[in-house]
């Protein structure tokens, strides 16, 4: 079960943290993943390209905000297939043992790639375990004092006028449990679910299990993955616009949220949204254009 919270309303809304309700994937990313990602998978000598790589597919594409092993497994697929990279004769790693356990495991994270490895012995499991669990520690230390996004805290005011309102991240709980208590919203939403509860369509599918109407629940997101949960679940998707979150919030704040308790929201109104938000994240890096 991905959720445990009860229906209280007839409208649930999903929210997403990084880099939707707090500006925090820039950092995490930059300054936690990336760092770590080159010491652990000995990209030293490509370190220019693999920071551009991670930067890509974590943050300036349409697979930004997908799972850390989704997405840094694309960055290194990504190098394998630059010149530059090749020229220089590096050996990147294959991870056959993680892209395996990925065909078989939803739940991709920290708690459940650990008790894997040991089970299995797969040194490439060990190797990503041990990456993941260093990118939590330093994510641990260095990211504190990030507040919400500015109209984040009155837009989950609004929503819990009319609505149950849950955390829908791909982020480990326990981190999204520290920033959400830090800046004193935590209880604006009934349930933080984070890594743990599995994907953002699995957790969407499980609340409209308790009973919500899928015309009646929204997913407000940043990434083209928030969109796909929502979409696959009969949801609405609200975007929140990388480099341009503040006026998304303004724009929910005064306008879409009132649309969606009003019954108005989908048809044209979702589309122009969804186009509007499309057009920010490219498919193809700038070395491949």
């Amino acid at each position: 079960m991905a959720v445990t919270f009860s229906k209280t309303s007839d409208y649930l809304v999903g929210v997403d943290s990084d880099g939707c309700a707090f500006d925090s994937m820039e950092i995490k990313h930059k300054e936690c993943f990336i760092p770590n990602f080159i010491k652990y998978f000995d990209l030293q000598a490509i370190s220019r390209f693999a920071r551009e790589a991670a930067e890509f597919t974590n943050l300036y594409s349409k697979s930004r905000g997908a799972n850390r092993f989704v997405s840094y497994l694309m960055a290194i697929d990504m190098l394998a297939e630059r010149p530059e990279v090749q020229a220089r004769n590096v050996d990147l790693p294959k991870l056959q043992g993680l892209r395996d356990w990925m065909e078989r495991e939803t739940k991709l994270g920290t708690k459940t790639i650990k008790p894997e490895a040991e089970k299995t012995g797969d040194a490439d499991l060990k190797l990503c375990y041990e990456w993941s669990a260093a990118v939590d520690a330093t994510v641990a230390d260095l990211v504190h004092g990030v507040p919400p996004f500015p109209g984040v805290k009155s837009a989950l005011e609004k929503m819990n006028e009319k609505a149950d309102v849950i955390v829908c991240s791909a982020t480990p709980t326990g981190a999204l449990q520290s920033e959400w208590t830090e800046h004193g919203i935590v209880d604006h939403v009934s349930e933080i679910c984070g890594q743990e509860a599995g994907s953002k369509k699995e957790i969407l599918t499980a609340a409209k299990d308790l009973g919500y109407d899928p015309q009646k629940m929204l997913m407000i997101g940043d990434a083209p993955g928030d969109m796909k949960a929502a979409l696959a679940v009969g949801a609405f998707f609200y975007p929140i616009n990388p480099g341009h979150e503040e006026a998304s919030w303004e724009r929910f704040n005064g306008e879409a949220c009132d649309k969606f308790f009003a019954g108005e929201f989908g048809g044209d109104y979702q589309q122009k949204l969804i186009d509007e938000f499309e057009q920010y994240l490219p498919e193809l890096p700038p070395w491949k254009k």
